[in-house]
């Protein structure tokens, strides 16, 4: 029997995650731990899907517009026709200004090949210790072109709705030997996990304090501190992952947590911005405006 490898018809419209950030929803089973979704980003809140990892790998093809892509400390701006891979717990983020459809496939390690065999060991665990983080693949590069013709017969399978297993299995397999092939040319002779890890834990930390925290006063040293670090270390880890800095991450986090009150709830204006963390009702309209392009009572009519 084939297997529907399509995502709920319900609202998918932003990544859950844990206190780590990492996701938490389910990809596939551990029978066979392959999830397909096709996605446009017009479907997420303000064309994005947020920050998060997990321990599967990924492939993102770029079917329509063009994409802006955070993972790690890369940045990528693709546009149609192009393609990506995401390494194994990678904080990554996608957004949109405009359309952006993205169908795209996440896997476990496990369904190349079992830990204790010699395909894992000499084709799977180098990948996840030594590749980089991500790779993009471009339709003018005659390698990377492979690698995206294997990752469109993949998602056309997907969506037929039903699909066979082994068949589904296959292909990964080419398109695994197609990565391997170019991933080999840049993979790094440092294991990726020795100087990214302690970084990136740090990060989350001063991340997840934001979340914790954001409806209070926050200042750069009480984000730094919850992570043991001066300001100048803080400044240059969010600068460094996430291209911007702690304070305007807490910034866009509160407009973010805006928008869902204003969607949500009837509550006044006034009372979403002291919610969030903003005394002046004003400069919240405005910045919210900035982000948006939307004043908070034009988004909540829009709605």
């Amino acid at each position: 029997m084939g297997k529907e490898w399509r995502k709920d018809d319900a609202a998918y419209t932003k990544v859950r995650t844990d206190e780590n950030l990492m996701e938490t929803l389910r990809h596939g089973n551990s029978d066979f731990p392959f999830q397909f979704y096709d996605e446009d980003l017009e479907d997420f809140d303000f064309g994005c899907v947020g920050w998060h990892w997990h321990a599967e790998f990924e492939f993102v093809f770029v079917q329509k517009g063009e994409v802006h892509f955070s993972v790690g400390e890369d940045r990528f701006h693709l546009p149609e026709g192009s393609g990506l891979f995401i390494n194994t717990k990678v904080l990554h983020r996608f957004f949109a200004k405009k359309e952006g459809v993205i169908p795209n496939f996440v896997f476990g390690p496990g369904l190349l090949a079992p830990k204790e065999s010699l395909i894992y060991r000499k084709y799977v665990l180098p990948v996840m210790d030594f590749f980089p983080d991500s790779l993009a693949f471009l339709p003018d590069q005659p390698r990377q072109e492979r690698i995206l013709l294997e990752m469109k017969e993949i998602i056309s399978l997907c969506r037929l709705g039903q699909s066979s297993e082994l068949r589904l299995s296959s292909m990964i397999q080419r398109l695994w030997d197609l990565l391997w092939e170019e991933g080999s040319s840049v993979s790094r002779d440092v294991k990726r996990e020795a100087h990214s890890a302690a970084s990136q834990a740090r990060l989350q930390l001063m991340m997840q304090y934001i979340h914790a925290h954001y409806e209070e006063p926050v200042a750069l040293e009480d984000i730094a501190s919850c992570a043991a670090i001066s300001k100048s270390s803080a400044l240059g880890l969010f600068k460094k992952y996430l291209h911007t800095t702690p304070v305007k991450y807490l910034i866009d986090y509160r407009m973010k947590e805006a928008a869902k009150l204003l969607s949500a709830t009837e509550s006044s204006v006034s009372a979403i911005a002291r919610q969030t963390g903003f005394d002046n009702t004003g400069y919240f309209c405005r910045t919210f405006k900035e982000l948006y392009g939307l004043t908070p009572t034009e988004y909540r009519r829009r709605l």
